[in-house]
């Protein structure tokens, strides 16, 4: 072990989901992409950056069908934490999407406002089709109901980082997703002051 992992373990409290555990899991994902997709001319998987790009790597080497990669960020005003729902796309996709199989590969999902508007914002490009791979999900956060495909695993209302999550862009090179300690972001509940965050709901 580093030092530098070292220093970031030391802010975890515990490991939610191990390496194994999304190894085995994004191959069963990968499997059924590739089965339900088979045959299928056009397929793009869609990076929600920047949360989701170690996710999408290992998928993309899983997917036996032939598919293009393209990437999009997002950001929204909140409160460190959590999303205000005020959302702009701040890197858009360099390929147009029409008549395309587009698969948007998110990291987490949880209220659900970052990804109903980014999927209303595709759609108005006439997608073949338009579906949603995420690896976690948080149920109790939904605040607006979205369609989700294909599902890695649902996690409960904690705050996760690792495996390209991060917090203040750090502890994304953990290979497994952690709960960070309260204490460590605990500091941004003392402020009113509201901050950008480039997301992927989290």
């Amino acid at each position: 072990m580093t030092e530098n992992e070292n220093v970031l373990l030391q802010d975890v409290k515990e490991v939610l989901i191990d390496e194994e555990q999304l190894k085995t899991r994004i191959r069963e994902l990968a499997a059924d992409i590739s089965r339900e997709y088979r045959g299928t001319e056009d397929l793009l998987l869609l990076c929600v950056l920047k949360g989701a790009y170690m996710f999408l790597a290992d998928l993309s080497r899983l997917v036996t069908v032939p598919h293009e990669v393209d990437f999009m960020a997002v950001s929204s005003y909140g409160h460190g934490t959590t999303s205000s729902g005020a959302v702009r796309i701040v890197l858009d996709l360099k390929e147009d999407i029409a008549g395309k199989h587009v698969l948007i590969v998110e990291d987490i999902i949880d209220s659900g406002r970052t990804l109903n508007y980014m999927r209303r914002n595709l759609l108005s490009r006439s997608p073949a089709s338009l579906r949603v791979c995420t690896l976690l999900n948080k149920p109790e956060r939904r605040e607006i109901d979205v369609p989700i495909d294909y599902l890695g695993f649902d996690i409960p209302d904690e705050f996760v980082v690792g495996y390209g999550l991060d917090f203040a862009q750090r502890y994304r090179n953990l290979p497994f997703i952690a709960v960070l300690k309260p204490e460590v972001f605990a500091h941004l509940f003392e402020t009113d002051e509201p901050a950008e965050e480039e997301l992927a709901e989290s």
